[in-house]
């Protein structure tokens, strides 16, 4: 008898555990349970503590909340110009409404799933490759409206959609990548060109500008070099007409010039005049009046003995200054004989004495002055 209570006893504490446990239901945090009565819709457990009937109320689902995502296996297309490629896709989600996702669709993760393949092979089929592959975008927004209008009724939210690839065929592969090769390659051929099309414009600018500028510079320096020649000569030429020399003087000038001509190693060949004795004869009368220069004014008194010795020695220093043009000009002449047969010779000087650069006449009416 004790033995019988004992068991009635436990079996009634076991009962009343188990009544327990199924009276009270604890859901966690982003997740709903729907729950039924009898087979019919109740009511949704919310996260936490909740308290059914036992052995009346039973959890049909347990739905989670949270935004998920599922990889879909690349699906095969076809583009309208009749190529097939193969298409990944990634959808993210979320269930808006627990009930709806329970009641309204048996499988709502394969029936977005068909969906979602459906839709992209009726866009997809809508595009050329070339679109297709850039046009990602475009089609992501597409089926992302269309697969929430749809979901929309069945408690799904669609958040996403994205196309992880497009893989098409070995073949067009291979003639993309060549025409993308080309046309890097022209375009680093135009873009070469483009590059030594400026650096030739650039080059020619700038041997332009050198070129005008040196060309500026040249002529400031010759303009500059002659405005300096012309104001030395101007100079010159007004220091001359200041002092007012006599002819005396500009012969016995010219005399002194006349053996820096003949040294100059480019005159071969020079003409003496005709008039060398006559200037030559003047020297004796313009040395003897070297002293009578100064303002042209005479002299109260003059050394007769000293004039004389003066033009004899300015006579012997013309005289060798003749003897010298006159050696010149033979070689001048020798030259030229040797260089050209048919040339004419140039007739040489009679030689110049020193008596006759002495005029007894000027030298007795210098006496006469004294």
């Amino acid at each position: 008898m004790d033995t019988v209570i004992g068991l009635l006893l436990a079996a009634v504490a076991l009962i009343a555990v188990v009544t327990l446990i199924r009276a009270v239901r604890i859901v966690p945090q982003q997740r709903q349970d729907v729950v039924e009565r009898l087979g019919k819709y109740k009511r949704t457990l919310h996260p936490g503590l909740n308290l059914l009937v036992p052995f009346i109320d039973a959890v049909r689902t347990k739905v989670d909340m949270r935004e998920q995502v599922v990889s879909f296996p690349p699906q095969p297309v076809i583009t309208s110009d009749n190529l097939g490629v193969s298409i990944d896709t990634v959808l993210y989600f979320k269930v808006a409404d627990a009930v709806k996702a329970t009641y309204e669709i048996s499988n709502f993760l394969q029936a977005i799933e068909q969906l979602t393949v459906t839709t992209l092979r009726n866009v997809i089929g809508s595009l050329d490759l070339e679109r297709a592959l850039t046009s990602r975008d475009q089609i992501n927004r597409h089926l992302s409206g269309v697969l929430d209008e749809t979901t929309g009724r069945w408690g799904i939210k669609v958040t996403r959609v994205e196309i992880k690839a497009i893989e098409p065929p070995a073949s067009i592969r291979d003639s993309m990548e060549k025409q993308m090769r080309a046309e890097r390659d022209r375009r680093a051929a135009i873009l070469n060109a483009e590059g030594q099309k400026q650096s030739q414009i650039l080059t020619a600018e700038g041997d332009k500008q050198a070129k005008v500028l040196r060309a500026d510079g040249d002529r400031q320096a010759r303009i500059l070099e002659a405005e300096g020649q012309a104001k030395a000569i101007r100079t010159v030429f007004d220091a001359i007409h200041q002092a007012n020399p006599s002819q005396k003087v500009l012969a016995y000038q010219y005399l002194q010039a006349l053996p820096q001509i003949a040294n100059g190693t480019a005159n071969k060949v020079w003409i003496v005049p005709a008039e060398l004795n006559k200037a030559l004869e003047g020297i004796g009368g313009a040395l003897g009046g070297l002293s009578q220069m100064v303002g042209d004014l005479p002299r109260t008194s003059v050394d007769s003995g000293a004039i004389e010795r003066e033009a004899a020695e300015a006579a012997e220093a013309a005289a060798e200054a003749a003897r010298q043009v006159d050696a010149e000009v033979r070689a001048a002449e020798a030259q030229v004989t040797s260089r050209s047969t048919d040339s004419r010779e140039l007739p040489a000087p009679e030689p110049v004495s020193t008596a006759s650069l002495v005029d007894d006449s000027t030298v007795d009416k210098r006496q006469e002055r004294a």
